[in-house]
């Protein structure tokens, strides 16, 4: 009897139409389309309309996938998203409005709150659930609204993110072949859970009218640990990757990191030597959009014919929590 597989049957993405240039940071802050392109490799982000919630983007993007793989709504047993802006605090659940919306009654629905690394992490509990015969079709989605709770007044951070989100079924396959999910790493670092926090709205510091420092309603980063933290999980994470399922960077057609900055992909490709052209970047065009980077990437890469059937992926990520980990995968 051949092992059951999880499959990535499908990826689509949906951004918000309006397409914010670095050349409009001048006129309310001291930097440049070029200072930010220099130091961040980023050109534009999509920015979500105020009406537009997390839970928006990801219908939209799981929407895609259904109607590109002709999979009524009714077959999916599981509808997981992953998200640091949840429309809602705590509840209601995210996927739990996705799956209303899609008509997925027969589904379970869950968020997963792993900061930036949350496609990653919510990517193996599909396949966990898969292999283990919990469930045969998953739709696993990436979304975040982070220019909700950006400071605009904060060069250092400000610039940095968008809004967008993305979506994949997994599916059970025990076809003989090589496709699917083969391994992912999950790791974390709570000691550096201070280092980029969104500090008011839980029950730790909840708002309080009056008292509550206005600033703490926003992200607040330390970006140079963050930098550092990143360019050493990301250089050893893809190297430990590799070495425990016994390949080498040149059986890898891709690497699809988290899209955070460009720089702390050039600093983790010159640790790890391995060369930037097995690395896939779109930030240019959509900056972090957290969890939604990599499907993101992944869906843009499908469209350009860049992965073909057979080709083995190597996706990282890092994010607070600090998390880190990455899937490596059979297209």
């Amino acid at each position: 009897m051949l092992a059951m597989r999880a499959v990535i049957n499908a990826v689509d993405f949906a951004v918000p139409a309006r397409r914010m240039a670095n050349s409009e940071f001048p006129a309310s802050l001291d930097t440049s389309d070029e200072w930010i392109r220099s130091h961040t490799g980023i050109g534009y982000r999509h920015i979500a309309d105020p009406s537009v919630a997390s839970s928006d983007l990801a219908y939209e993007a799981c929407r895609k996938v259904l109607e590109k793989t002709a999979t009524p709504a009714g077959e999916i047993d599981l509808v997981i998203v992953a998200t640091a802006t949840p429309d809602f605090i705590g509840f209601p659940s995210v996927s739990c409005i996705v799956q209303d919306r899609l008509g997925a009654k027969n589904a379970g629905a869950m968020d997963l709150a792993a900061g930036c690394t949350g496609f990653i992490y919510a990517l193996e509990t599909a396949r966990g659930f898969v292999v283990s015969g919990g469930a045969r079709k998953v739709l696993v989605a990436g979304a975040d609204v982070l220019s909700r709770i950006t400071n605009w007044q904060d060069r250092n951070t400000c610039v940095l993110f968008g809004d967008g989100a993305g979506a994949v079924l997994v599916t059970a396959d025990d076809s003989p072949g090589e496709r699917g999910i083969i391994r992912s790493v999950l790791r974390a670092d709570g000691s550096g859970s201070g280092l980029l926090t969104h500090p008011v709205g839980g029950t730790r510091t909840p708002y309080v009218d009056g008292k509550t420092d206005p600033l703490d309603n926003f992200l607040q980063m330390d970006g140079r640990k963050v930098y550092n933290f990143a360019v050493k999980v990301v250089s050893e994470g893809i190297v430990e990757m590799m070495e425990s399922n016994h390949i080498c960077a040149k059986d890898i057609a891709w690497i699809v990191p988290h899209q955070a900055n460009v720089r702390i992909i050039e600093a983790a490709a010159k640790r790890s030597k391995i060369p930037m052209e097995k690395f896939f970047m779109n930030i240019e065009e959509y900056a972090n959009t957290s969890a939604a980077t990599i499907p993101i990437a992944l869906s843009e890469m499908c469209s350009k014919a860049l992965i073909k059937q057979g080709d083995l992926l190597l996706t990282f990520g890092f994010g607070a929590g600090l998390t880190y980990g990455g899937n490596l995968i059979r297209w």
